[in-house]
Parts: C-alpha cells; structure tokens; sequence
C-alpha cells in the first residue's frame, strides 16, 4: 500500500551567535527547518543553514519545493527526491536551490530511516563506526599566540588527536602556530584554516612554512573557485591541501578530483544540497583516494561516515549544536558515535522553534 506525505513544511529560524565566530567572522545563522510527516504516522526533521543572514529565500524556495514536488506526493526514496528537486534547478542554477534542498533532504532520510526502524547510517547503506574527532571551536585569524595555545591545550585535554587553527596568510600566522605547536603533546597533530584569504604565492610560502610543524593540512588557502590555483599548489605543496565547504555538488568537486588539486575533501550540508549528494562526492573521493572531512555537524555527518569508508575526521565547531537536544558528541578519547536510535537521532531543544522562529 502506497503512503502519501500528509504535511510538508519549512520556515524560517533566526540564531544568534553569542560573538564573532571562525575564521569568516559571523555572528548570526539563518536556520532552515523542514518538516515531514507520512500517512502511516512517521515523520522526519531537517535543516539547512545560511551564515550571515538571506535565509529568506531559501525558506521561501524550500516551501515552494516542498508544495510542488513532496505534499501529498507518495513518499519517494531520498536519493529519487533529490534528482527531482536538483532538476527543478536546471534553468535556475543551483545557488540558494542547494540550500533549501539540504533541508528536504535531510528531512527525508530521517523519515526513510525511521520508517525502517534503522539510524540513518545504516539507512545509507553503511554500518555504524567511530571516528576521531578535531576541536576547531574557539580559534581565529589574528588571535593572540598564547589565547591559540590555551584553546588547543583545552581541546588536547577533552581527548582531541588534532586541533585546527585559523590563519590571516601573514608572518603572524607562523607565531600563533609555534606556540600551538609547543603547548601541545606530541601526539595531538595541528591543521589550519586560512579561509580563502592567499594567493598563490602566499599560498605557497605559507605551505613551506607549515611543514616544519608537520601540518597535517591547510584548508582553503585558496578562493574556492581557484581549480588552476589549487592545482599548481597541490602539485609543489609539502603539507596536504583541503577545500570544500564552499563548492555546490559533485560537478564543482569533479575538476579538483581530475586535477589532483586537493588531499582533502569537506563537504558542507547546506552547500552540497544535503546527504544525498555529499554521499556522491565521498564515494567519488573514495575512488581518487581523497579524505573526507565533512564541514561542522559531526553529530549529523557521523551517518555519513558510516556509509563511506572515504570519511576521516570529524569537526567540532558549536555552531548548531545549542539548538539540539543531546546531539551525538565526542567522548573522553576524542572520539564520536552514532546513536542507536532511528533516523539522524537530532531533536530540537525545548523551546528552540519559539525562540528563534522568524515571524510571518
């Protein structure tokens, strides 16, 4: 007997950071929520998410999705739905479309999951594992060396093997880095984040600098859009180059994969579309013998990893994770599981919607 979604929805939530947060500097999220519940009584929750504020539209786009392609639809599999809403795109662009599907997406894979009675890495196709967890909370771009080194001491204390560092792509850089490196243990490894903000040359005096601490990678040193950059860095560089968070699916993915331009992969939920497609681009990273290190959201992207193997680390950096009831979090070893429950196991805290549900 076929079921039918009875009611799909998506609004609008406002979240204010308590301060300036990461190397990007935001201070506020624009949360997407979506809303999924099927005739025979299950029903699923995701989101997506636009730092620094337009969220607006993407609700808006979200909702209009959700009335065209998903209410009083029969449900379809997660990855069907995806090629239905990704197509609507196709003389829109992606854009701010990603976003909105993120959240559907995520809404229908906890629904699939939960109406199999299965958390949703298995519901992926995968099987429930660990993985260690990197503390990337707390650092900034011009942070004092002694406030960098005090941070990295407190996640090596919680159990992190690694913390990640935000860079400026200046000398100052190397100094904050140095007193990181030795505050911390021998076995707590370091990467960094420049946030875009090199060019090439820069790009490359900063890499060999960074390998005489061993860096495990540097992070976007590069404008995202750079493939020829990435490349030619890639290919010179003796610390491991990663990027991702700002690419909008497989086909922006794909050159960097060609062209040997990263060793590092991290998939951001909102920009990727959602599960579906960051679930493509780790099993396509699995094949070119690239990692994946899945941006924010390790309580979430912990399902990921249970269906690829191509997935490495997971990051702590709050940013969502206020607005959840008890979400899935790093042990005393530093590391992370899935929960046993159905679905993606994310419950918003009490009183979440009422506080930061935008009005009209």
């Amino acid at each position: 007997m076929s079921v039918k979604i009875e009611r799909a929805s998506a609004e609008l939530w406002r979240y204010p950071l308590p301060g300036v947060t990461g190397g990007s500097g935001i201070t506020s999220v624009d949360v997407i929520v979506c809303d999924l519940e099927a005739g025979d009584g299950y029903a699923g929750t995701g989101f997506s998410y636009v730092l620094g504020g337009g969220g607006e539209q993407v609700a808006a786009m979200a909702q209009t999705m959700l009335e065209r392609f998903v209410a009083g639809k029969e449900i379809a599999a997660p990855q069907a739905l995806w090629r239905t809403l990704a197509g609507s795109l196709n003389r829109l662009g992606r854009g701010s479309g990603y976003l909105a599907i993120a959240a559907i997406d995520v809404a229908a894979w906890d629904l699939h999951a939960k109406r199999q009675g299965v958390p949703l890495g298995v519901a992926m196709g995968g099987a429930p594992r660990t993985l260690p967890v990197y503390g990337s909370g707390g650092f900034g771009p011009a942070q004092d060396p002694a406030a960098a080194a005090e941070q990295a001491v407190k996640y090596a204390k919680a159990g992190c093997s690694a913390v990640k560092l935000r860079f400026a792509g200046n000398p100052a850089d190397l100094e904050r880095l140095e007193a990181v490196a030795d505050a911390l243990p021998d076995d707590v490894g370091i990467m960094a984040d420049t946030n875009e903000k090199c060019d090439l040359v820069t790009a490359r005096w900063l890499t060999n600098a960074c390998a005489d601490f061993n860096l495990i990678w540097l992070e976007e040193p590069l404008p995202a859009s750079d493939v020829n950059g990435y490349a030619a860095l890639a290919a010179s560089s003796p610390v491991a180059i990663a990027t991702g968070e700002h690419h909008q699916g497989l086909v922006e993915l794909t050159p960097f994969f060609e062209a040997k331009s990263c060793a590092v992969v991290q998939p951001d939920l909102a920009m990727m579309g959602g599960l579906t497609e960051a679930l493509r681009v780790a099993t396509v990273a699995e094949h070119f013998g690239v990692s994946v290190a899945p941006h924010f959201l390790p309580s979430l992207f912990i399902h990921l990893a249970a269906a690829s193997p191509a997935v490495t680390w997971m990051e702590d950096f709050p940013l969502l994770e206020p607005l959840f009831e008890d979400p899935a979090g790093m042990d005393e070893n530093g590391m992370i599981a899935p929960p046993d429950a159905p679905g993606h196991g994310l419950v918003w805290a009490y009183g979440a919607r009422d506080e930061f549900q935008a009005d009209g």
